[in-house]
């Protein structure tokens, strides 16, 4: 199979996980006889830097022409301690997703058994977790209009809007992964207050009737919020808004043990993007010490949401488990043992890409 990748390593750490993730990439492509092609373009606070906007035209280009997009980081101590900059690397991230048509957070979460220990919650809590959010990503409160300030500056305000069409087309991703695993779905809103979640708790009962073989649970964002900790392994696929879903989402992320290890996907009806859930840790960049491990599982997503190729995606996925059997780790999840270099990681998982699969 020919596929066109678009590379987006970003800022911080971006670039040198994504450096590893490309290893891996074209060993399975070697392996698999694959032939893929690479383009890279800016984003974040090294695009305003070299051009003055977050997401560059040159870039927007890359990527829709692309296949797939693989994405590092986004970040820069010297944006995020100034409240009062006009242009931000974040929101080069935002107008990415708006342009491409991303509308589809998928962010799993799951545990390593040689790492179930590192995890926050107890054993009996956490061992066996297995889930995963659709969260909205192009509609809510981050795009909402009117937003700002008054004449005087001391009131701000955002607006929250959705309408049915965005919420029935997540929806729908939501009720077809959960066909494919565990038959539950549980929708999360906050729907005793808000308008719009009146709206999605009314279209997500509407189309519950076309999948019958679901189950359909409604909570409200704080009590998932609660359960999450308490009970995690309640949950299979969850589906909620841009903003419940950045924070459940960022939540979940711990339980793992490392936010390092968790990838994630941005889907749309032509564009698909894969990127780490972590961010671009700037006090890293440039020491050959970031996790690369969650940039790898999101180059395993890739394979199996953008080119359906199971074999492919669960080669990457069983050297990862390898890597972590073996400790050849990063020393973030080395506890007190011997550890690796980023680079060493990235040329590690290839070669067993190559030799063992």
């Amino acid at each position: 199979m020919e596929m066109n990748i678009a590379l987006l390593p970003g800022d911080g750490i971006g670039p040198e996980v994504v450096a590893q993730a490309v290893k891996v990439v074209k060993a399975v492509g070697q392996k698999f006889g694959h032939k893929i092609t690479f383009k890279e373009g800016l984003v974040g606070a090294c695009a305003i830097d070299a051009t003055g906007d977050p997401y560059p035209d040159a870039t927007h280009e890359i990527c829709a022409a692309s296949d797939a997009v693989l994405f590092g980081a986004i970040g820069d101590p010297k944006y995020d301690n100034d409240p009062k900059a006009k242009v931000r690397p974040e929101q080069g991230l935002l107008r990415m997703r708006q342009k491409l048509g991303l509308f589809a957070n998928v962010r799993p979460t799951f545990t390593f058994p040689s790492l179930v220990h590192k995890s926050p919650l107890k054993l009996d809590r956490v061992e066996g977790v297995d889930f995963v959010f659709f969260r909205e990503l192009t509609g809510g409160v981050y795009f909402g209009e009117p937003r700002g300030r008054n004449e005087q500056g001391t009131k701000a305000f955002d607006t929250n809007v959705y309408s049915k069409e965005e919420i029935v087309r997540l929806a729908r991703m939501g009720f077809e992964a959960a066909q494919k695993r565990r038959k539950l779905l549980t929708c999360v809103d906050k729907a005793n207050v808000m308008a719009t979640s009146r709206l999605w708790r009314e279209t997500v009962q509407e189309l519950a009737n076309e999948y019958p073989d679901v189950k359909v649970e409604y909570e409200f964002v704080d009590a998932v919020a609660m359960r999450l900790i308490q009970w995690p392994k309640a949950y299979d696929v969850l589906i909620t808004e841009n903003l419940f879903g950045d924070i459940l989402t960022d939540e979940a992320s711990v339980i793992s043990g490392s936010m390092g290890l968790m990838p994630s996907a941005s889907l749309g009806s032509n564009v698909k993007l894969f990127e780490p859930i972590h961010g671009s840790y700037p006090q890293a960049a440039g020491k050959d010490i970031a996790n690369p491990l969650a940039t790898v599982l999101s180059v395993a997503m890739m394979f199996d949401y953008a080119f359906d190729l199971k074999e492919e995606a669960e080669a990457i996925t069983g050297v990862v488990n390898l890597s972590l059997a073996e400790g050849v780790v990063t020393e973030d999840i080395a506890e007190g043992g011997k550890s690796y270099k980023t680079s060493e990681v990235g040329d590690w998982l290839a070669s067993k890409v190559i030799k063992a699969y």
